[in-house]
């Protein structure tokens, strides 16, 4: 047998030399273009987008200007409008106190303060992806009871803000005052989409009352044949039916905004009537309240609040029965009531509602959802009303000082607009959320959510 011989390495790449060209050449210009595209700067890479590729992402950017504060929401859906983390949570939110409406002599100085919340939304944001991100402001109760002249002026400040301060995608008719439906909408969007129910029959979605400073808004699905049967509104007056599609289903939501019964204008409505004292004040209580450009006294009776005559003032405050109505249900101030059904028999009730039930102690504070009854906020505030100002202090200690007085009014008043305004049983098992779960997070329920939704599936 013949032994092979085993030639050097040199020998080797010499005999083969034209197959090592063919390889080699192209895979070191492969090796080169990587190199460059990986060193010029600016180019887009995985860290610069958390997540991958800039086209697998969107944000969007949501203030929300309200009567109590000023927020902003920050959100990020994948191509499905499903949401992404953004810093290990779900959403962005920081608030600040006053809001808009608290400056309203002077315009600049509402634009200005929301500069701390728009450079922190700015910041989660990927550089490259900042002038493709919409931003909208909406501003709601608050902003509403200052007139159209005073409102204006503040929102083109805003407006003027963004343009100028901000590398989002600015819009000038991103920047408004929402009307009540829009709110009332956008909220039961919020917590649907939360709860995993869109797509799902009306039947199977949940209603949600939301109580905000200035306004309280009901939204629920409703059959057809009950939007069918929906009383006609006047000219400039809000619809009370809005058809929707998401999710591939057809909805006829059921939509009201009450506009002077959110919870801090309610306590100026409930004060109108009481006159110069107050049998919903905590008892040694004296001084005044502001809401809007007006002063309200509020002084305590001599013989401290009494929770059966603070809830006639309150019943009255609400106009529960006036006018009449002839041939339908209606909630109060003559409202009709949506007609009832499956879509109102789960009930999610949000805002001021979670707030005064936690600070009052009978839901657990570190829980964003809470299952509780009507009749409890009835229970807390027969306690409450019993107290003076300073035994308050010392029951009460999660409660802001300059809210103190007036928290036998609040639970008082939760109570009457629930039972006495939207005709809940006292003894239904109803929903408290501040926060709704989704996935391994929690989510605001709160009606930016809604709005970033409809901003995200626009083109």
């Amino acid at each position: 047998m013949r032994r092979v011989r085993q030639g050097s390495i040199p020998d080797i790449i010499q005999r083969y030399r034209g197959i090592v060209l063919v390889v080699a050449v192209p895979l070191f210009l492969v090796c080169f273009i990587l190199f460059v595209v990986s060193s010029t700067p600016g180019s887009i890479s995985r860290k610069a987008i958390p997540g991958g590729l800039a086209g697998s992402r969107s944000y969007a950017v949501i203030f929300d200007a309200g009567s109590s504060g000023s927020r902003v929401h920050v959100f990020c859906f994948d191509k499905n409008l499903d949401l992404l983390h953004i810093e290990k949570k779900l959403e962005l939110f920081e608030h600040i106190k006053p809001g808009l409406s608290a400056y309203a002599n002077d315009p600049q100085q509402a634009a200005d303060s929301l500069i701390p919340l728009l450079e922190k939304a700015e910041s989660v944001i990927p550089e490259g992806l900042r002038h493709k991100t919409p931003v909208r402001v909406g501003a709601t109760a608050g902003l509403r009871a200052l007139g159209d002249e005073a409102s204006e002026q503040i929102l083109q400040a805003v407006r003027e803000l963004l343009q100028h301060k901000s590398s989002l995608k600015f819009q000038s008719d991103g920047v408004t005052v929402l009307d009540g439906t829009q709110e009332g909408a956008y909220q039961w969007v919020t917590i649907n989409y939360l709860s995993g129910r869109l797509g799902k029959s009306y039947a199977d979605t949940v209603g949600v009352v939301d109580l905000g400073g200035g306004s309280v808004q009901m939204a629920y699905a409703i059959s057809e044949e009950d939007a069918k049967r929906a009383p006609k509104v006047s000219d400039g007056e809000d619809s009370y039916v809005q058809k929707l599609f998401l999710k591939g289903s057809h909805y006829y939501l059921y939509v009201h905004s009450y506009l002077h019964y959110g919870l801090l204008a309610a306590r100026a409505e409930i004060l109108k009537i009481s006159g110069d004292v107050s049998n919903c004040i905590l008892g040694g209580y004296h001084g005044s309240y502001e809401y809007g450009d007006e002063t309200y006294k509020a002084s305590a009776s001599p013989s401290g609040a009494s929770y059966s005559k603070c809830k006639d003032d309150a019943v009255k405050a609400l106009r529960v029965g006036e006018p009449a109505c002839a041939n339908m249900k209606c909630t109060f101030r003559g409202i009709w009531n949506g007609g009832g059904g499956d879509g109102q028999k789960n009930l999610f009730v949000a805002s001021f509602f979670f707030d005064r039930a936690s600070e009052a102690g009978f839901i657990d504070s570190n829980n964003p959802v809470a299952k509780v009854k009507p009749a409890e906020f009835e229970e807390a505030a027969k306690r409450a009303c019993q107290l003076s100002i300073e035994d308050a202090k010392a029951a009460y200690p999660r409660v802001a000082t300059d809210n103190l007085p007036y928290l036998c009014m609040d639970l008082v008043y939760q109570y009457a607009l629930l039972v006495d305004g939207f005709d809940v049983d006292p003894n239904l098992y109803i929903t408290l959320v501040k926060q709704v779960p989704y996935g391994d997070s929690f989510v605001e329920a709160a009606w930016p959510l809604g709005s970033a939704i409809e901003v995200a599936s626009s083109p």
